[in-house]
């Protein structure tokens, strides 16, 4: 039975699943969206009062709450199942008062009480981990194609769209909650209509962030303004408690408008004007890491390695926390040939965010150092992402271990027609192209003694492909006959 809304629902996923998803996949879900919002701890201290007095009211107090407030210029707010919520830097920048923020929580407590998140992945609706074709951009603060391991199951959950009916579900009991707490449901009519009215024509990270995850409609606005009329009547806004509160964050938005210009142009090329905007940032707010990674990033591009590992160091002194800034400082050591200090960062960085880019590095490393054990290890690991870093952990792990296990990847088939002609081929499944595969092909009696044995040479094949079947007279021959048993082993082969 849904916990909110009482009705009956079939659920495979057990509450003490979400329970232990939602804990363990808040942290990668924080860290893959720019981490949390640190320079101002009041401000989340705020937010999370404002929660918890939504979560009191709710049709599910007892669940373990959390509220954080993200480093992430996006418009956007998610839930994790089991009460793990967090609100974007960004979204908070473009409410006006404590109503609409609670507006905003409310929503979100929904999507946890009722078990929403849990419903989409029963519903194959969340994509699995790794999203194709994004490519690595350590600029960007959404890393979901880069993520390895149940990492990448956070980072998604966070982001996934709901249904119309499940958003209007938060929406109708989310009006409750404030109501019972005492606030204005007016502010989630007005919420809706900011949405509507920002998603019209907006840049595509808007509509990447929240309204992607919460599409707006006219419908909904229509729907809150309906809900309202049926709830009691609050005045209270909490526009000065909410302005005191946002002040630093409202203060330093120019700071995060000249950063995010200076990403967009350093990814056009324009490191100039990168770098005007990176120092404009840090002259507005000197305390923020991320201005100094950008500006690492600029000197990393421009080939400054000894002035992007000093802003580097920078960023990470200023938020150890946030996997980015050490793993682009352990990438800047690896590349001047600091293998030890690389690693340690690489290994941070891991602890905090597992990425196939600092496995990849890791390997490499490990490689360097003949620990093939090791540089398998970190190229498996890596292998798992999809995209250019998980394409070319592939390579490299098929390079180092195809040679020690090579029937893992090139598995021999036998192929037989309706003549009853038997045929020899294999099945290519490293990441590597073969060529010239030698196959021995021997007859088997049952008293174990070979009858007839020769080679048979097979033609290249690509990553994933099955190579061209070669017809075998003594695979034809064990195919006719019950007495004799046929026997085929990869005698060599070579890598292009």
């Amino acid at each position: 039975m849904n916990p909110v809304t009482g009705k009956r629902e079939i659920m495979i996923i057990s509450e003490q699943q979400e329970m232990s998803l939602g804990q363990e996949q808040y942290q990668p879900a924080q860290q893959s969206q720019g981490g949390l919002y640190y320079l101002d701890p009041e401000l989340t201290f705020y937010v999370r009062q404002v929660g918890e007095k939504l979560a009191k009211v709710s049709d599910r107090p007892d669940l373990p709450y959390e509220f954080v407030v993200l480093n992430n210029s996006v418009p956007n707010a998610w839930a994790l199942p089991s009460g793990k919520i967090a609100i974007n830097r960004g979204l908070l920048a473009k409410l006006d008062d404590e109503a609409q923020l609670a507006a905003v929580l409310g929503h979100e407590i929904v999507h946890a009480a009722a078990r929403h998140s849990a419903k989409r992945m029963q519903s194959n609706l969340l994509i699995s981990a790794g999203v194709a074709g994004l490519g690595l951009a350590l600029d960007n603060q959404d890393y979901r194609d880069i993520l390895v391991g149940g990492a990448a199951m956070g980072a998604t959950m966070a982001v996934a769209k709901y249904g119309r009916d499940h958003e209007l579900e938060s929406d109708h009991y989310g009006m409750q909650y404030m109501a019972s707490a005492g606030y204005d449901t007016q502010a989630a009519v007005e919420l809706q209509q900011l949405f509507v009215k920002l998603s019209e024509g907006r840049s595509q990270n808007w509509l990447e962030g929240l309204f992607a995850s919460h599409p707006p409609s006219p419908e909904r606005v229509e729907e809150n303004r309906r809900t309202a009329l049926t709830l009691p009547q609050s005045n209270y806004r909490g526009k000065d408690a909410f302005m005191r509160a946002t002040a630093r964050l409202r203060k330093t938005v120019p700071a995060y408008e000249a950063y995010d210009e200076g990403v967009k142009a350093l990814k056009a090329g324009d490191a100039d004007k990168a770098l005007q905007r990176a120092n404009q940032a840090i002259k507005l707010e000197p305390e923020e890491a991320m201005f100094y990674s950008l500006r690492g990033d600029i000197y990393k591009k421009q080939n400054k390695d000894s002035a992007a590992l000093k802003e580097y160091d920078k960023a990470v002194s200023l938020n150890p926390e946030y996997f980015a800034h050490t793993l682009k400082r352990g990438l800047a050591y690896k590349e001047i040939g600091d293998s030890a200090k690389a690693a340690l960062d690489l290994r941070r960085a891991n602890d905090l965010l597992p990425t196939s880019v600092a496995n990849l590095a890791l390997g490499d490393i490990e490689a360097q150092s003949n620990n093939s054990a090791a540089a398998i290890s970190h190229y498996s690991a890596a292998a798992e992402a999809s995209g250019a870093y998980g394409q070319e952990a592939r390579q490299k792990l098929s390079r180092l271990d195809l040679p020690k296990n090579p029937e893992r990847y090139l598995q021999l088939q036998t192929l037989k027609d309706k003549q009853g002609r038997a045929f020899i081929t294999y099945s290519n499944q490293s990441a590597l192209e073969v060529n010239n595969i030698v196959v021995e092909v021997a007859l088997i009696n049952a008293s174990g003694w070979v009858m007839k044995q020769n080679t048979i040479t097979l033609g290249p094949t690509s990553p994933g492909q099955q190579a061209k079947p070669v017809f075998s007279a003594i695979a034809t021959e064990a195919a006719q006959r019950k007495d004799l048993s046929l026997l085929t082993r990869l005698h060599s082969y070579r890598l292009r």
